[in-house]
């Protein structure tokens, strides 16, 4: 996979793109990791990507032409790219829209700054519009290290244990069930009894049953009733007795 990244801060990325696993992965040549400063792009003799909006109002907006130009460029001949607007304005960001990027062959990803973006980068050129949430941030950087992270991570090959990905919270749908490792007692407080039966069968379905107490009592809005078994439901209607 090719991902680009247009920003005013190139320097911004260079302690996460060269850290850990997205380090990694582009050792292992699974991830070309890119990040262009579309300021360098600009025919303004000043070299300015903004400018006061039309009708008025606070702040400036980043002009068309250098992100125009810029995503042309580093645009893949015979690629359709996705690309990305971080925008308060933006889709919620999930796990399953990460899945959905880590299928593609490139993402582009445009990260703003100032009062916001000229409308026909929004209508013309983008093809996602992401938001991490419901706040602002000073720009799309801190965004885009978010999602390159969390894509660049279920790439085939990259993580040690390919099933590692499988079981993350969010992936499945519910929380990741509660994980522990040696020692077996620790102040007193001990590993529950069938993580060390080596009953797989067993291990499992507590696993099971645990991701889905804990996504019923921290995120209930996660449970999808419809693919809630009659065993499940019956479990978490005892849970609601003890409430």
């Amino acid at each position: 996979m090719r991902i680009d990244v247009l920003s005013l801060f190139p320097e911004m990325f260079q302690g996460v793109f060269g850290s850990s696993i997205l380090r990694l992965a582009q050792d292992k040549g699974l991830v070309s990791l890119n990040v262009t400063d579309f300021r360098t792009y600009s025919t303004n003799k000043h070299n300015r990507v903004d400018d006061y909006p039309y009708g008025g109002g606070a702040g400036m907006v980043l002009t068309p032409q250098p992100i125009f130009d810029a995503v042309s460029d580093v645009k893949q001949a015979d690629i359709n790219p996705r690309v990305v607007l971080l925008c308060p304005q933006g889709e919620p960001y999930t796990q399953q829209k990460a899945e959905e990027f880590s299928k593609e062959e490139q993402l582009i990803f445009i990260c703003g700054h100032y009062e916001g973006y000229d409308e026909r980068i929004r209508t013309h050129l983008v093809t996602d519009e992401i938001s991490l949430g419901d706040y602002v941030l000073t720009g799309g950087e801190l965004g885009a290290m978010v999602i390159v992270d969390s894509v660049t991570r279920l790439l085939p090959g990259v993580l040690g244990n390919a099933e590692s990905a499988i079981t993350d919270s969010f992936s499945t749908g519910m929380l990741e069930h509660p994980q522990y490792t040696r020692p077996a007692s620790f102040r007193g407080l001990d590993v529950p009894e069938v993580l060390l039966s080596g009953h797989h069968q067993r291990i499992e379905e507590w696993r099971t049953q645990q991701s889905l107490k804990r996504t019923f009592e921290r995120r209930p809005e996660l449970l999808n009733e419809e693919k809630i078994t009659p065993n499940q439901q019956k479990l978490i209607d005892e849970w609601k007795k003890e409430m």
